[in-house]
């Protein structure tokens, strides 16, 4: 009978078979190696993306407070203006008041009488003068009273004085402003 000798067959594949493992295991490696290196890629490009997209956000927030600011400064001076505005129309307002007030007076004065005091705080009134009769005083105060400047007219002080040899009426009168 024959003896074959399989040994070197057997130690053969065996070593084939090593081989193939040892490959698969170095392809396997290299495969893992590539799919992490590509996932690391895409990953570092999203974050430099998200990067970009946050200096670009930051850049914009920027100017957006520069923006902001120039709003804040342009309302300063509309508010400033406005209230410069104001000022100029009451300043108008009273520019015409005392003047239409003492034209009202002057047409309220009858003739005979003089002023020799006009006092004005606040809302009220004080005139002082020299009649040379009460009649002449008591027009005075219903011509103040029909004003559209004057009212609550009252006599304070009526009394007689000596004016250069001449019997005279001196008098105080209170009133108050008209709002208007």
């Amino acid at each position: 009978m024959i003896k074959i000798n399989l040994l070197p067959v057997r130690a053969a594949k065996k070593k084939e078979s090593v081989r193939q493992q040892l490959s698969i295991f170095l392809l396997s490696i290299t495969l893992v190696s590539v799919v992490c290196l590509g996932v690391y890629l895409v990953t570092m490009a999203k974050i430099s993306t998200a990067k970009d997209e946050i200096t670009k956000s930051e850049q914009e927030i920027e100017a957006l407070k520069k923006k902001i600011g120039e709003i804040d400064n342009l309302k300063k001076v509309q508010e400033e203006v406005r209230k410069k505005l104001d000022i100029l129309d009451q300043l108008r307002r009273n520019k015409t008041g005392p003047a239409t007030r003492l034209a009202e007076l002057s047409e309220a004065v009858p003739d005979k009488v003089w002023l020799t005091k006009y006092t004005e705080s606040g809302g009220s009134v004080s005139l002082a003068g020299i009649a040379y009769n009460e009649d002449l005083i008591a027009e005075l105060m219903r011509n103040l009273q029909a004003s559209k400047d004057f009212t609550n007219v009252e006599l304070l002080v009526s009394e007689q004085m000596d004016l250069k040899g001449m019997k005279a009426k001196r008098f105080e009168i209170s009133c108050v402003l008209k709002a208007r």
